[in-house]
């Protein structure tokens, strides 16, 4: 498929030949300016930002810590290192680990299971250290796992201590971090998602509520952890759903439990009233087919390696024009995933999304008369182009 068929089955997607009237965005006000002090609203599935204040400031984060102590022991329980009823001997220093607590007893064994329900439910630091020791052996070498995770992440603005977030110098993160995080949570496990929209937690004959308020003031609302300290403030970060579109909403330093779910719910209400997100292409999706050059085959399929997805102020979409280039003489061998070529998509005249290219399958060197009668047309191809 050439550049100009390429572009002519996105523009039935998002169509150019509009009347005025559909062609214009919808009238959109400016954010809403919160009472704390770093927020941002991301979309889930863009991962782009829609409203930001001090987004990368760091900042101390409190329990929030915990999301990325939850993020770490999923994916340990993925990858199989520990199991879901593995029991967990519960250390003295865990078990007098001050602050919000799970109410863990000392030499009790607790499972994974329930360690991470009192992490994410009850912001327990006393399981967050129990849960922190069984996978990397003490709260140190989960830290640095946690530094390792924050680099993997791409989270640029975060440094962790320690697994609970009580105060340390050295121990900080940002609200676009933190989203980032929560991004992450979501995608890639969604069965132990479901845990953050838990309301409470029973445990040692004691039931404690999840704190955070807007799970029980807005059914959209689907997680995800609440933080505090003195010196933090009031911070949380927030995940809803509605008509399709998830919102992940970050808000750090407000001055109170009341008002942290109050600035976090005007975030959502912005974001869901004036943005749209749609995807255009899956990721594996074949787009076009590039002629290749000295190969077993002369062409090879072009799709993209991540989902071409985009969000935008209500309106806009219908005004995306995309189009498609690829790298001039791909010569054989080609592995899958090489980048081949480039997709634009433009709002008027300016570039808001571009993405990669890649081979969906390999290319291999043709034979010796296939590499000699190529080099022949590819010397008269320069010679006339």
């Amino acid at each position: 498929m050439n550049i100009t068929t390429f572009a002519k089955r996105l523009c039935l997607l998002v169509p150019l030949l509009l009347s005025p009237a559909a062609f214009a965005a919808e009238m959109m006000p400016s954010p809403p300016q919160l009472a704390a002090k770093a927020y941002v609203l991301m979309d889930a599935s863009s991962g782009n930002v829609l409203v930001e204040n001090n987004g990368d400031q760091r900042l101390p984060p409190a329990s929030l810590t915990k999301l990325m102590t939850a993020y770490i022991a999923t994916l340990e329980i993925r990858r199989g290192q520990i199991g879901e009823n593995d029991p967990v001997t519960v250390s003295e220093n865990a078990w007098r680990t001050g602050g919000s607590r799970m109410f863990i007893k000392v030499g009790s064994q607790v499972t994974v299971s329930d360690l991470l329900h009192g992490i994410i439910i009850q912001s327990g630091n006393d399981a967050s250290v129990a849960l922190a020791e069984h996978i990397a052996g003490s709260e140190d070498a989960f830290a640095d796992l946690m530094n390792k995770t924050v680099t993997e992440l791409g989270m640029t603005n975060t440094h962790f201590m320690n697994p609970t977030g009580l105060p340390n110098p050295e121990h900080y993160s940002s609200a676009h971090d933190m989203a980032t995080l929560a991004r992450a949570i979501i995608h890639e496990d969604p069965a132990h998602y479901a845990i953050y929209s838990q309301k409470e937690f029973f445990w040692n004959g004691i039931k404690q509520p999840n704190r955070n308020l807007l799970l029980w003031r807005d059914k959209t609302v689907d997680g995800l952890k609440t933080g505090h300290t003195e010196e933090a403030g009031y911070c949380m970060v927030s995940s809803a759903v509605r008509d399709g579109q998830r919102l992940i909403a970050v808000v750090f330093g407000t001055n109170s439990e009341v008002a942290r779910a109050a600035e976090t719910q005007k975030l959502l209400t912005y974001g869901f009233r004036f943005f749209e997100t749609q995807t255009f292409y899956q990721k594996g999706t074949e787009l076009a087919q590039a002629p290749v050059w000295k190969g077993t085959t002369n062409q090879v399929k072009a799709g993209l390696a991540q989902d071409l997805t985009m969000t935008l102020p209500k309106g806009q979409l219908k005004k995306l024009a995309a189009s498609m280039t690829m790298n001039p003489q791909l010569v054989a061998p080609i592995a899958k995933g090489d980048v081949i070529g480039k997709v634009e998509v433009k709002l008027e005249d300016k570039v808001v999304h571009s993405a990669d290219l890649i081979a969906l399958d390999g290319v291999e060197e043709g034979g010796i008369f296939r590499r000699m009668w190529d080099s022949i047309r590819l010397f008269f191809y320069g010679l006339f182009n």
